[in-house]
């Protein structure tokens, strides 16, 4: 089942219907087709207040994540509650190491134009009150970003976000710490080198070393989401810790079994806890918002039998027992707002346009443009299973043209 968002002729959100019944007012010439993804027409007439007869709540479900934010939409209505859109965010993860590419090309210009001193005081940007991160932060704008595009098809009539509790003590030691632990040190040292190296009694714990210089080793790797903590480090001794290098994920296994451990991913809890006060001040800037619980969302997932799932996640989050989630879902990327692509266009398509494209052995697939080619003819774009690089151009169909967001039918 798919649902089509509906405004009038001056742009005014009203109740959403059937894609079928869309299409039909399309034809008949009383609506025209203002987004096909996803469908959203426009009819011809205004509609004034009070004429739709449109007494609905419509309820906006948020599951916020530092990789998938789920969002759905539900009508809650008097006999029956309707989910008419659910979807699943794809959050951007290069903002950190754009920022590093920045931040070196800045400092190898400042150091080589002229010599002076750093400043360290003179950073006003990164010591205001209240600051977040930009990797963080963008994150949360873009969850804002695609509230704000559903808000100009349909009038939410209040936003429900779940308030994510983690406690970071309990990941660390895998289990719920009583009052008073919390108080007191997990490692036996404040330093964490010496604190592994007492825990594993000062030997190297792959050749049984210890008259040696010790060193410790991350068992998880930190570019791979390793933590910086004591259950993810190992003591070895320097020509142990050397034939690990590049090959610390065939060692993981081994050594988290040997320190009694497991790898545990601090950074995606810590990013959804930094930011969901400032998510919170931008939704209630756009309305009302309520606040649940994760254990009432799996309560109420559990009660409705519904699947887990981001989006069916949103939809429990509403509190609206729906009375069917098996509609359309799509997946959203809201992707950056300048565009660095060097060609304007090859034969009418241009750079992040949806395309799809029919192989000789007849497999069609559908992404967006990631790359032009002028010169040949030829462009390269993303579909959901396969990375299609230096098609035809000519026998590409163009399905539409990127604004801003992409909005993705799931397969």
């Amino acid at each position: 089942m798919e649902y089509s968002f509906v405004i009038d002729k001056n742009n005014k959100p009203l109740a959403p219907t059937k894609v079928n019944k869309a299409w039909y007012l399309i034809r008949k010439g009383r609506a025209t087709l203002k987004s096909k993804y996803p469908m959203v027409i426009q009819l011809k007439k205004e509609i004034e207040a009070g004429e739709d007869n449109d007494e609905t709540h419509i309820m906006c479900g948020i599951d916020d994540g530092s990789v998938h934010v789920g969002i759905a939409i539900v009508q809650k209505c008097s006999t029956k509650n309707k989910v008419i859109f659910k979807g699943t965010i794809e959050q951007r993860q290069d903002v950190k190491h754009l920022l590093d590419v920045r931040r070196g090309y800045r400092k190898y210009h400042r150091q080589h134009k002229r010599y002076r001193k750093p400043r360290f005081n003179n950073r006003s940007a990164s010591k205001r009150k209240g600051r977040i991160a930009p990797s963080i932060k963008q994150k949360k704008d873009a969850i804002i970003r695609t509230i704000v595009w559903l808000n100009r098809w349909i009038n939410i009539s209040a936003y429900c976000l779940e308030d994510v509790a983690i406690d970071i003590r309990a990941m660390t030691d895998g289990y719920k710490p009583y009052k008073w632990q919390y108080q007191k040190s997990n490692r036996l040292d404040e330093n964490l080198r010496k604190a592994t190296i007492l825990r594993d009694k000062c030997k190297c714990q792959e050749c049984g070393k210890s008259n040696c210089l010790l060193e410790v080793h991350h068992i998880r790797a930190k570019r791979y989401g390793g933590a910086n903590t004591i259950g993810n480090l190992i003591t070895l001794c320097g020509s142990c810790h050397q034939k690990t290098e590049g090959k610390e994920q065939s060692y993981e296994e081994i050594y988290f079994k040997k320190i009694n451990s497991s790898p545990v991913r601090l950074d995606y809890a810590m990013h959804v806890m930094q930011g969901k006060t400032y998510l919170r001040e931008q939704i209630l800037q756009l309305g009302f918002l309520h606040l649940t619980t994760g254990g009432d969302t799996a309560n109420k997932r559990i009660l409705w039998d519904i699947e887990k799932s981001h989006s069916n996640d949103a939809i429990c989050i509403t509190g609206c027992k729906p009375d069917n989630c098996n509609i359309k879902e799509w997946t959203i990327k809201p992707m950056r707002r300048k565009s660095k692509a060097k060609t304007d266009n090859v034969l009418g398509i241009k750079h992040r346009d949806l395309v799809s494209y029919t192989y000789k052995n007849g497999e069609t697939h559908t992404g967006y443009v990631t790359a032009l080619y002028p010169e040949l003819n030829a462009l390269n774009f993303q579909s959901d299973t396969k990375h299609c690089k230096k098609v035809n151009a000519r026998k590409c169909k163009l399905l539409w043209k990127y604004n801003k967001i992409y909005w993705l039918e799931c397969a």
